[in-house]
């Protein structure tokens, strides 16, 4: 298998130029398809303030982070428009009660159908943010996938991954642990996988919760840009 990528090769991204659409919204929450390249937060040089907070913060007023995408992945994010609603959804996800799945290609044919992929994670302090595997000293961190297609032309799989823990950059490291990583991920992909997509083949698709002002369950789906209707 090809070696990854070194880190210092990564170049810096340019400035999300996308516009995110805001997909549902109401006096408690507000759903957004974030695309990939922009920020769900800012970060702590000024240069990176543009994100998925800063844009609706200027067009609400009032919103709080209830959980992050990778800047590279898009998909459906909730945010809360004010801190009851916060600390509602925010109990919902530590305590599981949401459920999620995202789809990516990854290379390569998967060797099975469906499977769960269970190595702990920890951070890589010498190259934050690289995440680790680490059977001693990581989190517990669960996935479990199951395969919706293969691409023979250029030899990949479309995946579904359900995240049963939500560890930074787990999707990205359990898969490239099973020799299948996602592609055009520029931390963990081998260059064959990098140079397959033009950007990180991962989007959040799904997300259900319970709402945090009527208790009654609510979900959303936003399709993949890279998913044609055909699959």
């Amino acid at each position: 298998m090809p070696a990854p990528v070194p880190l210092s090769t990564v170049p810096d991204l340019p400035a999300c130029t996308d516009l995110m659409s805001v997909v549902y919204a109401d006096e408690d929450v507000v759903l957004v398809n974030k695309p990939s390249g922009l920020l769900s937060v800012p970060g702590r040089d000024a240069r990176y303030y543009d994100s998925a907070y800063s844009r609706l913060l200027a067009r609400y007023g009032e919103i709080h982070v209830v959980h992050r995408l990778d800047m590279d992945t898009s998909g459906i994010m909730v945010l809360a428009r004010h801190k009851a609603a916060l600390r509602n959804l925010s109990r919902q996800f530590q305590e599981r009660l949401t459920a999620k799945h995202y789809v990516a290609w990854v290379d390569g044919k998967m060797a099975q159908a469906q499977g769960e992929i269970d190595f702990p994670l920890r951070c890589d302090w010498p190259n934050r943010p690289l995440q680790m595997i680490d059977m001693l000293f990581g989190k517990a961190s669960l996935t479990r996938y199951r395969v919706l297609a293969f691409d023979a032309c250029k030899q990949a799989s479309l995946v579904q991954l359900y995240p049963v823990t939500g560890r930074s950059h787990q999707l990205r490291v359990h898969m490239a642990a099973l020799g299948n990583p996602i592609l055009g991920c520029r931390f963990y992909a081998h260059e064959q996988a990098v140079s397959k997509a033009p950007r990180l083949q991962l989007h959040a698709q799904y997300l259900r919760f319970l709402h945090p002002a009527t208790n009654l369950p609510m979900s959303q789906t936003v399709l993949a840009p890279f998913v044609t209707s055909s699959l």
